[in-house]
């Protein structure tokens, strides 16, 4: 047993890590991110996505902002007329369609 301080900082060193662990714990993590986060996000965007393609006049829908109503016109420019009742009638922007009610949900309302 030696009790110079030379001799004991010469005994300990950390044993070498292999250069490519870090690489593939990123990797690693990528691949966690991607299908944890990315993929489903992506399959959301395209069932939403083919929700708006599918809106046609006479749906019952549902917006994001929480009306109810019929759509009584749908614009090539993105935007659609939603009848709220026999006497109000909105216009909004096709993408903020949350749900296509089935029909005969207004008049269970």
């Amino acid at each position: 047993m030696s009790f110079f301080i030379s001799d004991a900082v010469a005994a300990t060193g950390a044993p070498a890590q292999s250069p490519y662990s870090l690489v593939i714990m990123l990797a690693v993590f990528g691949l966690i991110f991607y299908f944890m986060i990315l993929r489903p996000q992506q399959k959301r965007a395209k069932d939403h996505k083919k929700l708006m393609d599918s809106i046609s006049k006479g749906d019952e829908v549902l917006t994001t902002g929480g009306l109810v109503g019929r759509v009584t016109k749908v614009s090539e420019t993105g935007y659609i007329a939603i009848a709220l009742n026999d006497t109000n009638e909105v216009v909004i922007k096709r993408d903020f369609v949350a749900a296509v009610l089935p029909k005969g949900t207004i008049k269970a309302l």
